[in-house]
């Protein structure tokens, strides 16, 4: 990949909206795929009543938008300030109580899983292969796509994963949880037919690397089930 593309899907830009400031991406094809489009929001000659406890708008309960929702609150429904990362918002945002309880633990996946996604060491069979090749795993600066680097390149759409499991073995002495050994991906591939697997083992000879591998599983699994949830919204 050029350098030239490459700072091309990582461009952004700085845009002013009616909820706020927002850093987003300067060409929208190369958008994150876990962001959200702001909400409508309910129009003002709509709201009358607080849609969470029935108050009566008027001089002194003003009326309020949740950034992430578009429906109409009284202050005391909407009062909470938090950062809304997949709305790609500057600054923590007005939200109901609903909502800015989905957008904190979101808040806990930007934190801390997409740093682990960075960069992680498997090995990788792809299809029915039976020779594994060392490659290094990371997600890209935009989320959009899994780059595998070894001896060859692959870049896999993260939109066009279908399957993330996380392949486990045993249970270790006295219980818990059981030992996760890799994670099996499936995933179409744009302009041809059916879909391309690959499964991914953890490297057992050195522990920080396992470690980190183990960790680099889990966020996978959670950007997942997080891209799953975008698609339904």
């Amino acid at each position: 990949m050029s350098s030239e593309v490459s700072a091309r899907r990582d461009a952004k830009k700085l845009v002013r909206s009616p909820s706020g400031l927002r850093m987003v991406p300067e060409h929208r094809a190369f958008g994150s795929p876990f962001g959200l489009e702001e909400p409508q929001w309910v129009p003002d000659k709509e709201c009358r009543r607080c849609m969470q406890c029935d108050a009566k708008f008027d001089f002194l309960t003003r009326k309020h938008h949740c950034r992430r929702c578009g429906k109409c609150f009284c202050d005391r429904c909407c009062s909470q300030k938090v950062p809304l990362r997949r709305m790609c918002f500057v600054d923590p945002v007005r939200q109901c109580a609903e909502c800015a309880l989905v957008s904190l633990k979101e808040a806990e996946f930007y934190d801390k899983q997409l740093k682990v996604l960075l960069s992680a060491t498997f090995l990788v069979t792809f299809g029915n292969s039976e020779k594994p090749e060392t490659m290094t795993c990371r997600l890209s600066n935009n989320q959009r796509y899994l780059f595998l680097d070894g001896d060859s390149h692959y870049e896999i759409e993260i939109v066009h994963i279908s399957t993330v499991q996380i392949l486990t073995e045993g249970f270790p002495p006295g219980g818990g949880n059981a030992r996760a050994t890799g994670m099996f991906l499936q995933y179409t591939v744009p302009g041809t037919e059916g879909v391309t697997q690959l499964k991914l083992t953890v490297v057992e000879d050195v522990t920080v690397g396992r470690r980190q591998a183990v960790a680099w599983l889990v966020a996978m699994h959670k950007a997942a089930k997080l891209l799953y949830e975008s698609r339904d919204q």
